[in-house]
């Protein structure tokens, strides 16, 4: 504890000379912080800097993105995964809607309450955004403290992470709440990396930590193994007709829930174009493909073929290149036979 009490002056130091300068932080309003920690929620910052923007130009505020059709906003969302994510912003803008009159709430308990936020991140929106001396401690913080500290308790328990979120509140500085735990948030992501050596050299905890004090770091912060993901062993059909493929919306529950997808089933079971009731001559190899969620993982071979015919089974439909560009979200999954969807129907 002695350690993390020197730690504010010297961390808000570095920070502010050494901040990466992101859309987020220059103008952080509630609405944009929260935007902005909930795409960043497993999720790179680069990869998120320009759904950001373009997240905003079609939803700059509560009542815009309450208003967003389903489609366009799962649209908006391909690509960055964790669809869930863009489905409790839209829940959450409604609640700001119905139960604050468009206004984003100000107090840490009102913004717990909107949907898909947690406790990271709220106490991320309500220090940066309103000032409000809350810690906001995600994989990065604990990290962090984990090894300034020495502490070898398992970073993925419940218990560690109040342990440290109890800490932080006892030195989060109430001048500048927001900085300090985007201070943190920063030295996670930059400098105490998860992956790889820490660059101990740069950091300005450097002479606090004990991990780097003892040579410790490679063995901190211990985080329990997780449980090994079953795996599927996938078929996914590339069904065509003249100029346009087909695709089905996956059920509203569930993994990739409410998303298009090219049809696919578990391998081994056969009869599925009968089933369907469609006529292809011909199917041929089009490709394979692996995707990992966070409990399963898809091993993927399509085939493709043409139909004989439009009709599609009932809530099915056809795309072209326009509307596989600019209508139906397509997730990441099947990213792998792009390249053949594209051959067939011309770069979308």
């Amino acid at each position: 504890m002695d350690e993390l009490r020197q730690l504010p002056i010297p961390l808000l130091v570095w920070y502010r000379e050494n901040a990466r300068v992101l859309p987020w932080r220059s103008d952080p309003t509630p609405y944009h912080v929260w935007i902005s920690e909930i795409m960043l929620q497993q999720t790179r910052v680069a990869a998120v800097m320009n759904y950001y923007c373009r997240f905003l130009e079609a939803a700059p505020d509560a009542a815009a993105l309450a208003a967003l059709p389903q489609d366009q906003l799962m649209k908006l969302w391909q690509g960055l995964g964790y669809y869930t994510r863009a489905r409790n912003l839209q829940k959450a803008a409604e609640q700001i809607m119905d139960h604050h009159s468009g206004v984003f709430p100000n107090t840490y308990k009102d913004i717990r309450a909107l949907a898909g936020v947690g406790d990271y991140t709220a106490g991320a929106i309500a220090s940066i955004a309103f000032g409000l001396p809350v810690p906001a401690v995600d994989g990065n913080v604990l990290r962090v403290i984990a090894r300034v500290t020495g502490d070898r308790g398992d970073i993925s328990s419940p218990a560690m992470k109040k342990k440290v979120t109890n800490i932080l509140a006892e030195i989060i500085p109430l001048n500048a709440p927001g900085d300090f735990n985007q201070a943190m948030m920063e030295l996670g992501a930059t400098i105490c990396l998860p992956n790889g050596a820490p660059l101990c050299e740069k950091c300005p905890a450097g002479r606090l930590c004990r991990a780097f004090q003892e040579g410790r770091t490679g063995e901190l912060p211990v985080k329990a193994s997780k449980k090994a993901r079953r795996v599927e062993e996938r078929t996914v059909f590339l069904i065509f007709y003249e100029d346009r493929v087909a695709l089905r919306r996956r059920p509203s529950r569930g993994l990739l829930a409410g998303l298009w997808e090219y049809p696919n089933e578990l391998s081994g079971t056969d009869g599925w174009l009968t089933r369907w009731g469609l006529d292809i001559p011909a199917m041929e190899q089009a490709g394979m493909g692996k995707h990992i969620f966070t409990h399963i993982e898809w091993h993927m071979t399509a085939v493709a073929g043409e139909v004989s015919g439009p009709a599609l089974p009932e809530g099915w439909v056809w795309a072209g290149r326009r509307e596989l560009r600019d209508i139906y979200a397509v997730p990441n999954a099947f990213q792998h036979f792009s390249q053949a969807v594209a051959d067939r129907l011309g770069r979308f």
